[in-house]
C-alpha cells in the first residue's frame, strides 16, 4: 500500500504541476526543473513519513501538499480528492438512490427535516423531528453532513441500516430501509405567494435545473401568476451552462447572457439567448444577498443588465471564475480556474482576493459608494450598475436577526423539538391554524422543563413583543413543516420575511421598468426616437 501511495504521489504531485503550469510558468521551463522538483518532493514525503511525530499516511501528505500549491493560484482551484469528486459529480446529478429525507443538523444531531411523500422513509414512518443516531451501527454526531449523507445514498434496491432516537420513546427504532431513486430538485420552492404573485426558490444549478424552471413558470403561470419573485438568496452556483439555459427564459432573445475571458483563446467565449421560450412578460423582483453567488450572479446580473427584472437585497458574493474540472488518476480531480465571467454590461463579478481573510470573512470589502465612483456600466435601459464584484441590488434591503437568546434556542433545536411534542399532544389538521398566546405560554413552560434557560432568562426574552412573535414565526413554521411539508412550512416563513415584504414593495417600480422597456422595443421597431430610463 506504502508503495502504491508512493507511486500516486509522483504522478498526482507532477499532473498537478503541470496543470498549475497553464496559470504560472511556460510549460517548455517547467519540463526543465521537473525531475529535480519531483525528487525533492518524494524526498519530502519519505522523511515526513518515517520521521513525523505521530504516524501519518502518504495520502493526506499528498493531498494537503496539493491544496497548499493550489491555494497560491486563487481561492476557487481546488484539489478534489476522490471523494469529494464524487460528491460533486452526484450533486450536480437529477437524481440519486437513498431512503427520501431532508436531513440537517439540528442542535448539534443529525436531524430529520421531513420525509419526502411516497418515499421508502416515509412509508416506514419517519417523522420531522427524527435523529439519526447510527448508520450501520457508526455513531454519526461525529460525522459531516455530507459524510452522514453520503452514506445513507447507495445503489438501487440495496439496504441502509439506521438507528433512530424519538422523543418520547425510550428506546431508539431500529430500522433497515431500501434505497430507492430520489429526485433531487434544485428549484426548492414552486408556489403562489399570493393569487398573483408567485414565487420560485432556486437552491443551486444542476444538470436538470433549465428543464425544472421551464416546467414550474409554465405550472405558475396556468395558476394566474401575473408577477413573479425569484429568490436566488444563498444560492451558491453549479454548472453554467444551466445559469445559461435559465437566463434564457428571462432574457429577451438573441441577447448576451455572460462573456467568459482567459489567458487562453479557447476560454473566451460569448453566451446568447435563443429565443426558444416565449417572453416572460412579467414583473420580476430577484432577491439576492451575501451568499448569493457565481452562475446565480450570472442570472441575475444578466436579468438586471437587460432591464427585465429589479434586483433586491445584498450585495452578492462576488465570485466571477471559472472553473473547468480535469481528472486526475486515482479518481482525484482539480477543478482549475480558467477564466472570468463577465455581465452583459461588461461587469466583473469576481470580488478582489489578495488578501484570504478578507475574501472570507469580508473584512476590508469595498463600499458601494467607492466602487460607485470607479467603475460605473449601464444596462439597456440606462440605468447606472456597479463592477468590482458581485451584484449591487437595485434595491437594498436587509434582513432581520433573531434576537440572540432565540438564536441560542434554534441552535438548540428548540423549535423544532417544541413543535414535535406539541403536535403529538395538539395536532394541527388546518392550514388555516395560528399560533397564539397559549402556544407561548406552553413554550415558556416547555423551555423550562427542557433546562434551556432560567425562568428568569425565558420569561425576560419572551416578555418581548417583537422576540415573542419571532418565536411563533419560527414555532409556526416547524408545526407546519412537520404538519404538511416543507412547502407549507416555508410559506410561513416567506409571509414574515422582511425581504420578501421588500420584493412586494418594489413590484410598482419593476412594472415601470418593464414598460418602459417595451416602450422601447415598440419604437425600435417602427424607427422612432428614444426613451430613457432611470434609478
Amino acid at each position: 500500500m506504502r508503495n502504491t501511495w508512493r507511486l500516486a504521489a509522483a504522478s498526482l504531485f507532477l499532473i498537478a504541476i503541470l496543470v498549475g503550469a497553464f496559470a504560472g510558468e511556460s510549460l517548455l521551463a517547467l519540463n526543465e526543473q521537473t525531475r529535480d522538483r519531483l525528487r525533492l518532493y518524494t524526498e519530502l514525503l519519505e522523511k515526513s513519513s518515517e520521521l513525523y511525530g505521530v504516524e501519518v499516511e502518504y495520502k493526506d501528505l499528498v493531498y494537503s501538499s496539493i491544496r497548499g500549491m493550489l491555494r497560491g493560484l486563487d481561492p476557487h482551484t481546488n484539489f478534489l480528492s476522490p471523494d469529494a469528486y464524487t460528491s460533486m459529480r452526484d450533486r450536480q446529478q437529477g437524481s440519486f438512490y437513498g431512503l427520501g429525507i431532508l436531513v440537517g443538523v439540528r442542535g448539534g444531531k443529525l436531524t430529520v427535516i421531513t420525509p419526502i411523500p411516497g418515499s421508502p422513509a416515509h412509508r416506514l414512518g419517519m417523522r420531522a423531528g427524527d435523529v439519526i443516531g447510527r448508520i450501520e451501527g457508526e455513531p454519526t454526531e461525529t460525522m459531516a453532513l455530507d459524510e452522514a449523507v453520503r452514506k445513507l445514498k447507495g445503489p438501487k434496491d440495496t439496504q441502509v441500516r439506521i438507528s433512530i432516537v424519538r422523543r418520547g420513546l425510550d428506546n431508539p427504532l431500529e430500522l433497515t430501509v431500501t434505497r430507492a431513486e430520489v429526485t433531487q430538485d434544485t428549484v426548492s420552492y414552486e408556489y403562489m405567494l399570493t393569487p398573483e404573485t408567485g414565487y420560485l426558490m432556486i437552491r443551486d444549478f444542476s444538470r436538470s435545473t433549465g428543464r425544472e424552471v421551464a416546467e414550474a413558470l409554465k405550472g405558475l403561470k396556468e395558476q394566474g401568476m401575473e408577477r413573479l419573485i425569484l429568490d436566488l438568496r444563498n444560492n451558491g452556483g453549479g454548472l453554467l451552462d444551466q445559469a445559461i439555459e435559465v437566463a434564457d427564459q428571462f432574457v429577451p432573445g438573441e441577447s448576451k447572457i455572460v462573456e467568459t475571458r482567459g489567458r487562453l483563446r479557447t476560454s473566451h467565449s460569448t453566451y446568447f439567448s435563443s429565443g426558444k421560450y416565449e417572453e416572460l412578460g412579467l414583473p420580476v423582483v430577484v432577491l439576492v444577498n451575501g451568499g448569493t453567488a457565481s452562475a446565480a450572479e450570472i442570472l441575475s446580473g444578466a436579468i438586471q443588465d437587460h432591464d427585465v427584472g429589479l434586483v433586491v437585497g445584498d450585495d452578492t458574493w462576488g465570485k466571477g471564475l471559472v472553473q473547468t474540472v480535469f481528472s486526475l488518476p486515482y479518481g482525484a480531480a482539480v477543478a482549475l480556474t480558467t477564466a472570468k465571467y463577465y455581465t452583459p454590461s461588461g461587469r466583473l463579478i469576481q470580488r478582489d482576493y489578495s488578501s484570504y481573510w478578507d475574501y472570507y470573512a469580508d473584512y476590508g470589502a469595498e463600499e458601494t459608494e467607492e466602487r460607485e465612483e470607479e467603475e460605473v456600466y449601464e444596462t439597456d435601459l440606462g440605468r447606472k450598475v456597479y463592477g468590482g464584484g458581485g451584484i449591487t441590488p437595485d434595491v437594498s434591503a436587509q434582513p432581520e436577526l433573531l434576537p440572540v437568546f432565540l438564536q441560542f434556542l434554534r441552535s438548540r433545536a428548540a423549535f423544532l423539538n417544541f413543535a414535535v411534542d406539541y403536535l403529538a399532544k395538539n395536532p394541527v389538521t388546518s392550514r388555516d391554524w395560528e399560533p397564539g398566546a397559549e402556544v407561548t405560554s406552553a413554550f415558556k413552560t416547555w423551555l423550562k422543563r427542557e433546562s434551556l434557560g432560567s425562568d428568569e432568562d425565558i420569561e425576560e426574552a419572551l416578555s418581548d413583543p417583537e422576540a415573542e412573535r419571532h418565536a411563533l414565526v419560527q414555532i409556526h413554521y416547524e408545526i407546519f413543516n412537520a404538519a404538511f411539508g416543507v412547502t407549507d412550512g416555508h410559506r410561513v416563513l416567506a409571509r414574515n420575511d422582511i425581504q420578501i415584504k421588500r420584493a412586494f414593495e418594489s413590484f410598482p417600480e419593476a412594472k415601470e421598468l418593464l414598460e418602459t422597456r417595451g416602450a422601447v422595443q415598440s419604437i425600435e421597431r417602427t424607427g422612432g426616437g428614444q426613451v430613457a430610463a432611470g434609478h
